[in-house]
């Protein structure tokens, strides 16, 4: 379960950046995943669950931006809402093309006190 290492990277980040705002616990953080991103969301929750108790996020408001993916056909160039990497283009039926999002994974804000 890669989900575990995820929150133990996140607990980093908030703890690192308790440390640099001479803070002492984060009261809300604010992730982004991409649909893309493999992220089991029950795995990531027992995960959060397991691993957040007794760290600077104990107590923080977690709120999750699922960020959709997107392609960008290689052959017609049309931009279009995808849910698996080799995701069909609906103009032309080109199966390739570029992710332009959906693979994000990140702490996007924290409110340290």
């Amino acid at each position: 379960m890669h989900e575990l290492s995820i929150v133990q990277s996140i607990i980093g980040i908030a703890e690192e950046q308790v440390r640099k705002a001479n803070a002492k616990t984060v009261d809300a953080i604010e992730l982004e995943i991409g649909a893309l991103a493999g992220i089991e969301w029950e795995a990531l929750d027992f995960a959060w669950q397991a691993g957040v108790p007794q760290t600077v996020l104990a107590h923080a408001t977690r709120s999750i931006h699922r960020i959709p993916a997107r392609t960008r056909c290689s052959a017609c160039a049309l931009e279009f809402e995808s849910a698996e990497w080799f995701a069909p283009c609906p103009n032309c039926g080109e199966i390739l093309g570029d992710l332009i999002q959906g693979r994000e994974l990140r702490v996007k804000t924290l409110v340290v006190s």
